[in-house]
């Protein structure tokens, strides 16, 4: 499996140090929006978000919940694309034989990564060796 470091332009934006953007830097990278704005549109919208209780709050440096990550997508026109179901095992894995050509925002376990024709652009090599599970992927209309 292919991978390219990136980090959507995080570092170029001022930022420093580690965080947990994926769905930040994701977004950027398959929009071509710049970081900022996204890490700033994600913080505007988590700032709405209803929290059930012990859930925290989510924000584009530290992560966000399953649920703001849904109203992120849809905020940017993405659609879902479901690929596995509850007792199907695994159909789709991090391998650029198996992923949809085009830009796709992968969704794993803990984590969404940016694949462009197959190849993944992320700040590390997120594949597990064309072994990680793909449970769906959100892609946009051009």
């Amino acid at each position: 499996m292919e991978w390219v470091y990136t980090d959507g332009g995080r570092k170029a934006a001022g930022f420093k140090g580690e965080a947990r953007d994926c769905v930040c830097r994701a977004v950027a990278i398959i929009t071509g929006l710049p970081y900022k704005e996204v890490y700033n549109t994600i913080n505007k919208l988590a700032k709405e978000e209803k929290l059930k209780p012990g859930e925290r709050k989510s924000s584009a440096r530290t992560g966000i919940s399953r649920s703001l990550t849904r109203t992120v997508m849809a905020y940017y026109g993405f659609e879902w694309v479901p690929v596995m179901k509850i007792g199907s095992g695994c159909t789709m894995h991090l391998r650029r034989e198996e992923l949809p050509k085009g830009r796709i925002i992968a969704n794993c376990s803990g984590h969404v990564v940016a694949c462009i024709d197959g190849v993944v652009y992320d700040t590390f090599n997120s594949t597990r060796g064309g072994t990680r599970c793909v449970y769906g992927y959100w892609y946009k209309r051009y």
